[in-house]
């Protein structure tokens, strides 16, 4: 006698997807969920709603399973195919840097027949609200992805948008949370060792670096390649040579007074910002010292301050519009559903030698 064996779980759900009705053949919905999760639809619609009443180990179960079943919301499937708003969140002032990047963000949106939502955040600060409440809230502004200039978001920020499916593109990042998180950036590394090398060829051997916060992955990146240049040359690095704190002018202020106050200065200072290359400027300034005869300064940026300061900075360029355009064009690819060639971008930066070098005053 044949035997009756209940089908598994599995096999129900692929049998749900196949009947649901016009639905595309594969597409998981809430039933999908609900039922590998063996809960209720309205259970798991609290979950993407950011309810509190459900217990934490049935959400942290429905959470994983949308994960897995790349669930993917109507809002979002909306929002890549009718006229997408990409959301541009900008960490700290509207500066010149800020500034070059939200003009190539606004003209890529443009040409790609998108709009595009400026907001902004105070430097250290996370979006306000909870993480799921913050992605609901775009999710259900029909908002077609999110880019985040230089600002680190936490893992429950990143989690929460996946599971609105909500795309994220972080540019220039702080930081990366997680290694799966798509970026945009540029050539950090090699624009720090090309401009040491610069300096060097002048005939610089004390050469300070003043760079933006200690954990940001493109200021250790400017200073690794800082660093591996004097290595190049032969030359130790000097530890009292190097200051980080932040991409400011009053950074660059406070760091270039400790610097051209000690008893053996450097000749030259790499600034990684234009700004904080600014600040060291005037910090030689008020000391009576002449830029670049008896110090040379560098940049990092090449944004109009670098072109307008009286002399102009020798700077390392990136190319801040460019990065804009390939942060939308990212953005929209990943909410359209296409396959990114690759989810980190380094766009090539470029040494612009101007008139803040020179060699070395005997």
């Amino acid at each position: 006698m044949r035997r009756h064996h209940p089908r598994p779980k599995e096999a129900l759900l692929t049998a749900s997807q196949r009947s649901a009705g016009g639905r595309q053949a594969g597409r998981t919905t809430l039933a999908t969920i609900a039922a590998s999760a063996g809960v209720s639809v309205a259970t798991v619609s609290k979950v993407l709603n950011g309810r509190e009443d459900v217990a934490p180990d049935t959400r942290a179960l429905i959470e994983d399973l949308l994960r897995r079943h790349a669930y993917v919301s109507p809002t979002a499937r909306r929002s890549s195919t009718t006229g997408a708003t990409v959301e541009l969140i900008v960490h700290g002032e509207f500066g010149a840097y800020a500034t070059q990047v939200i003009e190539g963000v606004v003209r890529a949106c443009e040409e790609a027949g998108a709009a595009v939502v400026v907001s902004q955040l105070g430097e250290d600060r996370l979006p306000a609200g909870s993480p799921e409440g913050w992605a609901r809230r775009l999710a259900s502004s029909g908002r077609a992805g999110v880019i985040v200039v230089t600002g680190a978001l936490t893992s429950a920020h990143i989690d929460a948008l996946a599971l609105t499916e909500v795309p994220l593109v972080v540019l220039d990042p702080m930081s990366l949370p997680r290694v799966e998180v798509t970026s945009v950036g540029s050539t950090n590394f090699a624009g720090g060792l090309a401009v040491t090398q610069h300096l060097l060829a002048l005939g610089h051997r004390r050469i300070g670096y003043v760079g933006g916060p200690p954990g940001s992955g493109c200021n250790q990146a400017r200073l690794h390649g800082y660093r591996a240049a004097l290595e190049n040359a032969g030359i130790p690095a000097d530890p009292v040579l190097v200051h980080n704190e932040h991409f400011r002018y009053d950074a660059g202020v406070r760091a270039g007074a400790l610097l051209l106050d000690l008893t053996d200065p450097p000749t030259a200072v790499v600034g990684g910002s234009d700004t904080i290359a600014l600040g060291v400027v005037e910090a030689a300034r008020m000391r009576g010292l002449r830029v670049p005869a008896e110090l040379s300064v560098t940049g990092f940026d090449d944004t109009e301050l670098a072109r307008m300061a009286s002399p102009p900075l020798t700077v390392v360029r990136q190319p801040l519009r460019e990065m804009g355009r390939v942060a939308v064009k990212t953005v929209l690819q990943m909410a359209a559903g296409e396959t990114l060639d690759s989810h980190h971008v380094e766009l090539a930066t470029e040494l612009v030698v101007r008139s803040t070098t020179a060699p070395p005053a005997r």
